[in-house]
């Protein structure tokens, strides 16, 4: 207690790290002196350094850890000084204590293990045996006794502290044997021996146990030894099972050798730290003068910072200086011209007046145009004339692609006459280069110069077919997709006007991809009144359109049909076949046919889109169908309305 007071006492300023060796070695010596405890009466040890920790009562290894661990901690949490206290009691334990007591051994004098031999083989972990419980005969013709934990409690109380009593069971039921297991260390040790003895003190020990012609009555108990390890019944089976044969002094060579194993490495894992301590103390002497530096560079740019600043203050003031003169400048253009818009507000007030006969002449005139535009036979001619216009873009659009299949089938051509031309080019220039060297050679024959002119000028011809070629592709390609352009815009409106027809008619908009509830409500119906299967359907749809929309769901395999590569549903796919078990072949035929489509018109987004579609043949309308129905709605509610008037 003195020691702990005295620690606590201390100056808690924190030290260098070079005077951390200084301080560790003063710690050590005041250890050694004896003015700080470690060693308690009843043969454990505590932390000097840690008062108010609840453990008091380490063992030698446990302590040596346990200072181990806090002297080479790295965390910011520890201070200098409880690491180097620690360090301190690490070498106070290996050079001072390390004979004196240790925990591998058990402790001297102990009377509990007078009379038991280091060289006796023991069973271990430390057993010992319960015989002679009482029994009784079950209902279903078995013995039945107490139980284990029942005996465990009666042990602890009596300061025995086993682990656990297990009875021991047979074909007959409870063999009214227990075995009785205790810790595995030292004082598992002291706590059997102590139980043996209490028992012999009772006379109701082993020997008691096997005395011959002596009755016997209440239980018997003892340590498991060698000959109880190897009897052919219940407690041997139990007992090898259960752990080995081992003696005391096996046992304290083996802890000897394990404290020397941990001793060593903590050592070298010290001598690790401290080497890293002295990377890390040159790091720190680095970084300090790398902090100066950086120190003075960030100085030098406050300053510079600070003149800056000063120059863009005056700018800001000279600036600010103009945008008040503009400023009054523009107050007094303002002030005019707000004089010039209450003159013209007056004007317009006059113009008002003048105008408003004006407008109700207008209104009456408007009213009689219009009862006039209402007549039958005026509403007659726009629909001929809408009938017209629409027949006209029809025929214009078949022409137009007409016309565009006429001029890929020119490009083709043209295509194929450049690749013969662009051929003709380079036998020209190859006919070309013959020629001049063979010139260059003859020392300028005319006849081979001739020739050369000639292939010359062909040459040029063709280079210049060859560009008008280019530029006519060009221009062709550009009318191409132009014509393209307008009848996909064309078929995006009539499917646009073709969204609200009804679902009788044969040619209408269909979404891809959109799962059909039907099979899902006839499902549920089989198994749920009419209100229940309703709900019960619009969870299922809403579930498997989450499935549709899954981007990593591709219930799909490839097939090759007349050397063509095609993807078809997997009908193994898992999600799938339990979809038909449960809910039949309509809700499958229903979920697949949405899956092919949207795998046609949208793979990579996953959602519903619309297409001009011909229900009466189940396939994509042709945009001439298109424009068909939509003349004959149209002649319907003309019809209609003429029927009207």
């Amino acid at each position: 207690m003195g020691s702990s007071m005295e620690q606590s006492s201390e100056d808690d300023s924190e030290i260098s790290d070079s005077d951390m060796v200084e301080y560790e070695d003063k710690s050590y010596e005041k250890l050694k002196s004896g003015s700080c405890n470690v060693k308690n009466p009843d043969e454990t040890f505590s932390c000097p350094y840690c008062p108010k920790k609840r453990k008091q009562d380490y063992l030698y290894n446990e302590l040596f850890q346990h200072a181990s661990g806090v002297g080479t901690s790295t965390s910011n949490k520890r201070s200098k000084k409880e690491k180097a206290n620690h360090l301190a009691l690490v070498k106070y334990l290996e050079k001072d204590m390390g004979s004196v007591a240790s925990p591998s051994k058990p402790v001297k004098g102990d009377s509990t293990l007078n009379g038991c031999s280091h060289d006796e083989k023991l069973v271990w972990p430390w057993t010992g045996i319960l015989v002679n419980i009482p029994t009784r005969r079950g209902d279903d013709g078995r013995s039945v006794g107490g139980s284990g934990s029942k005996l465990r409690d009666e042990f602890i109380m009596r300061g025995f502290n086993p682990k656990r009593v297990n009875p021991l069971w047979n074909y007959q039921g409870h063999s009214g044997t227990a075995i009785v297991e205790f810790n595995k260390d030292w004082p598992g040790l002291h706590n059997a021996m102590s139980f043996e003895k209490a028992f012999e003190a009772d006379h109701h020990g082993k020997k008691d146990w096997y005395a011959p012609n002596k009755e016997k009555s209440g239980l018997y108990a003892w340590v498991a030894r060698s000959d109880d390890y190897n009897l052919n019944n219940i407690v041997g089976e139990n007992l090898r099972k259960l752990g080995d044969l081992k003696t005391i002094s096996e046992m304290m060579e083996e802890e000897t050798r394990k404290q020397h194993q941990l001793v060593s490495n903590l050592t070298n894992l010290i001598e690790v730290k401290n080497k890293h301590l002295e990377e890390m103390g040159k790091r720190c002497a680095e970084t300090s003068i790398s902090v100066e530096k950086l120190m003075e560079e960030k100085e030098k740019l406050f300053q510079e910072y600070n003149e800056e600043i000063k120059k863009i203050q005056l700018s800001a003031r000279d600036h600010f200086q103009k945008i008040s003169n503009d400023h009054e400048k523009l107050k007094l253009q303002l002030e005019s011209q707000k004089t010039e818009l209450e003159l013209r507000g007056v004007d317009l007030e006059k113009r008002e007046a003048r105008n408003e006969n004006d407008r109700k002449t207008l209104a009456e005139e408007i009213e009689q145009i219009a009862v006039r535009n209402s007549s039958l036979q005026l509403a007659s001619a726009e629909q001929q004339k809408a009938d017209e216009d629409v027949m006209n873009l029809a025929e214009d659009h078949k022409r137009e692609k007409e016309k565009l299949h006429d001029k890929i089938l020119q490009l083709e051509r043209q295509l194929d006459a450049k690749h013969n031309l662009e051929l003709e080019i380079q036998t020209l220039k190859g006919t070309f280069n013959v020629m001049k060297h063979m010139g260059d050679g003859d020392d300028g024959d005319a006849e081979v110069l001739e020739k050369m002119d000639t292939i010359l000028k062909d040459l040029r011809e063709k280079e210049g077919e060859l560009e008008d070629l280019d530029a006519l592709n060009q221009t062709l390609v550009v009318k191409e997709r132009k014509s393209n352009d307008e009848l996909q815009e064309a078929r995006k409106e009539l499917v646009n006007a073709l969204k609200d027809t009804s679902n009788r008619a044969h040619i209408g908009v269909k979404r891809m991809g959109e799962l059909d509830s039907k099979p899902f409500l006839e499902a549920m119906k089989r198994k749920y009144n009419e209100e229940d299967a309703e709900d019960r359907a619009s969870e299922l749809c809403s579930l498997w359109d989450e499935h549709l929309k899954d981007p990593d769901w591709h219930p799909f395999k490839k097939v090759t049909v007349d050397d063509k590569d095609l993807e078809v549903i997997n009908d193994e796919d898992g999600r799938l076949q339990s979809l038909k078990k449960e809910l039949g072949d309509e809700a499958y035929n229903s979920v697949t046919q949405a899956l092919v489509e949207i795998n046609e018109y949208n793979p990579s987004g996953r959602y519903i889109t619309s297409e001009l579609w011909n229900f009466r043949d189940g396939r994509k309308a042709k945009l001439k169908e298109g424009v068909a129905f939509l003349m004959n709605q149209w002649k319907i509610l003309s019809r209609r309305s003429s029927g009207m008037f």
